[in-house]
């Protein structure tokens, strides 16, 4: 019985921590460099600021929250990311992403479905950003 607890008690947290609704959205390499502070990405230089950007899957939207809080996301919807007319924009209030064929909505802090048909939370890239270069991968 003791054996059966320890069992249970090591393998619980591997079933936890599995996201059972792993995005759909084919999983893409991807690693670089953007510097916020050039021309070319002057949205990023106040809070609440994004830019569109190729890569990915769909292309990507990079979101400035803070000083040194940056997020990316893949554009493809997961719903129907298959679908060429299928593309995440960022609402007028900058709050949500919004899939331009299915309709559903996404919190732009982390992804997570707001409204609509869609299962599964918007493809999340890592970032890093050391005060003069952000880095977005994989």
């Amino acid at each position: 019985m003791k054996k059966i607890l320890i069992a249970l008690c090591l393998i619980l947290p591997l079933l936890v921590c599995c996201d059972i609704y792993q995005s759909p959205i084919p999983y893409v390499k991807l690693d670089f460099t953007i510097y916020p502070n050039d021309v070319s990405y002057y949205q990023l230089n106040t809070y609440g600021g994004y830019v569109y950007v190729t890569g990915g899957v769909n292309g990507i939207i990079i979101y400035r929250l803070d000083e040194w809080t940056f997020f990316a996301y893949d554009r493809a919807c997961p719903h129907d990311f298959e679908n060429q007319e299928s593309w995440l924009w960022v609402a007028p209030d900058g709050l949500r992403m919004v899939d331009s064929l299915c309709g559903s909505t996404y919190n732009i802090l982390d992804g997570s479905v707001l409204s609509g048909p869609s299962q599964y939370p918007a493809r999340k890239y890592n970032t890093r950003y050391d005060g003069v270069r952000l880095r977005v991968y994989s």
